[in-house]
């Protein structure tokens, strides 16, 4: 007896689906093992040729002995080694800004800067802002000024703003803009980036914070 046509269909479609779902767990599992075999080889790879090197980083006018990897970035070094956890990670690319600092008194990204690179140079992170126990001019400006909102880009543009105001004492508005478009504030508080870093200028040269 002929089977009614739109059973069949079913059939074909239901069919088709199986082997669809079985095809895609079968390749899933291919994948799978082929990972899991060459994961540890790719480990041992790296552990193997890995190097170590002491140097010696002049942070925040302190001098300090660390001992590195040639590959870690001086993000990496300042947050994990010598615990300065000002320094923020973003996005690890040079595009965020969240980990600016300065290196003998220019802004720099220390995601993209190798730990070695900067041996012997002057390095400042948010924490060497400070005046002693008291915030520094650019950290009472953005404090004043509401110049933040979930915080975590705050250290890297106040650095930023730093490293313009030595270069600049006294920016413009369209210099600051400019000073700061590498430092990305996903909150949107530019305006108030901006207000802050007109006032640290005028807080500078009144000799400090108010």
């Amino acid at each position: 007896m002929p089977k009614d046509p739109e059973n069949n269909k079913k059939e074909v479609k239901q069919g088709l689906s199986r082997r669809g779902f079985l095809g895609s767990v079968g390749a899933g599992a291919v994948v799978a093992v082929s990972l899991k075999d060459t994961a540890p080889a790719r480990a041992q790879e790296i552990e193997a040729t890995g190097e170590t090197a002491t140097l010696q980083l002049i942070i925040n006018g302190s001098k300090r002995k660390v001992l590195v990897e040639p590959r870690w970035s001086l993000a990496y070094v300042l947050r994990e080694v010598l615990g300065l956890t000002g320094t923020k990670i973003g996005c690890e690319r040079g595009e965020c800004g969240a980990c600016t600092v300065l290196i003998d008194g220019k802004t720099q990204y220390s995601c993209m800067t190798l730990a070695v690179e900067a041996e012997g140079r002057e390095i400042t992170t948010i924490e060497g802002l400070m005046q002693g126990d008291k915030l520094g001019p650019v950290q009472q400006a953005f404090l004043e000024e509401d110049a933040f909102q979930c915080g975590f880009c705050t250290p890297g543009q106040i650095v930023a703003v730093e490293g313009l105001l030595r270069r600049n004492p006294e920016p413009n508005i369209d210099q600051i803009r400019t000073g700061v478009s590498g430092n990305l504030c996903r909150c949107g508080a530019y305006k108030h980036i901006f207000n802050a870093a007109e006032k640290a200028s005028r807080l500078k040269k009144q000799g400090g914070a108010s």
